[in-house]
């Protein structure tokens, strides 16, 4: 479509170069052109009935130019030649030197696609999306307990067209879904609530074919039945075992964004300047990996043209590198890890993560659970707050356990887990051999952008956390 929308208007690779001559004309460092169209639905089902559904269309191009750390951006929602060049006028008014910076050839290079290049808004009608919707409430109907139930279903699809001046022209076809469910329960007058989800970079047909319906409504009940049976959570300082998956969202906030590259350039992360220093017990390694295919965090390129990568951030403690765009990287004397990402063509990217996540250790979780006598074990997060430069934390625990005497035991609620992401990452003394990643739903702010991310992370022990509860630990 965005080539259509291209044609519609007369421009080809040819105008586009020209276009990025002229965005070059007062001198820059660097320059690009972000063009986008995009389509996205949402059904909702609320207590039986759909009570919202929605249809979206949008295209534009953002024009971007960089003179040494400075950057001056605009964006047109019409593809004519005159709003695009009023737009480029703009951007380009962050330079006025006399000279022209001529863009180089433009030239697409081939990269694995990560995700089928196909919309999947029309993999399934709008009777057999609202059906599924119906299952779920149906399913959910089938426990006496459940009270409430909503679902929601949502699809995206977007096309992109980077062209930049270090001869960047390269398409993107980005699918996106994503299901979620929330039921309420009621026993003896209490009340509880539980969601679950997921999505990834598929068609529709991804819930239904692998039974992934059935499979998220029942979690959202599980974890739902289990809040009705929770008693309040202790407080104080404890260990406290991280559950796989999901917990990695911990990983993500406090830590991954400190290893963002514009905070190390500006060195407002804890971690600035410290690439070679231990940062972490010797168990750890992370990475950030945009190439996993049909993940939610993944990207073929990203939002600079740049092929995504495994990028190694802490190998066995030693904090080994930071994630990059094209910007950030060329101050600091590195390159682009393809961590370049937007949130639209009206806004500019940044560096930001893709998917994140701790690799598996050499523990198992018995032995974890088995080397604690009075703690708790976090085997799902809620919402939190963090500082993403210092890395300063509370998170909630929507579904955690006492631990005594080595043994899970009763569900607690309440439970907060407060804290520093670089003081966290030297209280990891055991790591599990069960690597998971999240099931799809990871959105990430920054700066007022949103982008979907995927988090994960393997089981595992913090020797102390402070943990906010109602009880004083005993």
């Amino acid at each position: 479509m965005i080539q259509q929308l291209l044609d519609d208007h007369n421009i080809n690779q040819e105008g586009v170069f020209d276009l990025l001559t002229s965005l070059t004309e007062t001198g820059v460092d660097y320059a690009d052109l972000y063009f986008q169209h995009s389509e996205a639905e949402s059904w909702m089902r609320d207590e039986g009935i759909v009570k919202d559904g929605s249809y979206h269309i949008s295209h534009g191009v953002g024009a971007r130019s960089v003179v040494g750390d400075k950057t001056g951006f605009s964006y047109s929602d019409d593809l004519n030649l005159a709003a695009i060049q009023g737009a480029i006028n703009f951007a380009k008014g962050i330079s006025e030197a006399p000279r022209l910076h001529r863009p180089k050839i433009l030239k697409q290079s081939s990269s694995k696609a990560k995700y089928p290049a196909l919309s999947p808004l029309g993999s399934l009608t709008s009777e057999e999306k609202v059906n599924v919707l119906r299952q779920i409430d149906a399913i959910a109907r089938k426990e006496k307990k459940v009270k409430q139930v909503s679902a929601s279903l949502s699809g995206a699809y977007t096309e992109v067209l980077i062209a930049s001046t270090d001869g960047v022209y390269q398409m993107d076809y980005r699918p996106m879904v994503r299901i979620s469910v929330s039921v309420v329960v009621e026993k003896n007058g209490r009340v509880e609530q539980a969601s679950s989800g997921g999505g990834g970079r598929y068609d529709y047909r991804y819930f239904v074919d692998n039974g992934f319906i059935e499979t998220y409504t029942q979690e959202a009940i599980r974890m739902a039945l289990v809040a009705l049976e929770s008693e309040d959570a202790p407080a104080g300082k404890m260990p406290v075992i991280l559950g796989s998956g999901w917990p990695g969202v911990l990983l993500h906030e406090a830590i991954g964004h400190g290893l963002e590259g514009d905070f190390n350039r500006k060195k407002t992360s804890v971690f600035s300047g410290k690439i070679g220093q231990q940062v972490a017990n010797e168990k750890c390694t992370i990475v950030d990996n945009g190439t996993i295919a049909n993940r939610r965090g993944s990207l073929t390129i990203d939002d600079e043209g740049t092929p995504t990568q495994e990028t190694v951030l802490i190998k066995d403690g030693v904090l080994k590198g930071y994630m990059f765009d094209k910007l950030n990287a060329r101050l600091m004397g590195e390159s682009s890890t393809g961590n370049a990402r937007r949130e639209s063509y009206a806004h500019i990217p940044m560096p930001r993560m893709t998917n994140t996540y701790m690799l598996s250790g050499d523990d198992s979780f018995e032995d974890m659970i088995a080397s604690v006598d009075n703690g708790i074990y976090a085997k799902n997060f809620d919402g939190g707050q963090v500082d993403i430069t210092n890395g300063k934390f509370v998170f909630s625990a929507n579904e955690a356990y006492l631990i005594k005497n080595g043994k899970i035991t009763k569900p607690i609620k309440g439970a907060t887990l407060i804290g520093a992401g670089d003081e966290v990452l030297h209280q990891i003394s055991m790591v599990g051999n069960d690597l998971k990643l999240d099931p799809g739903i990871g959105v990430c702010g920054k700066e007022g952008q949103s982008v979907p991310v995927g988090v994960g992370q393997p089981s595992l022990k913090l020797d102390s956390l402070t943990v906010g509860g109602t009880q004083l630990n005993t």
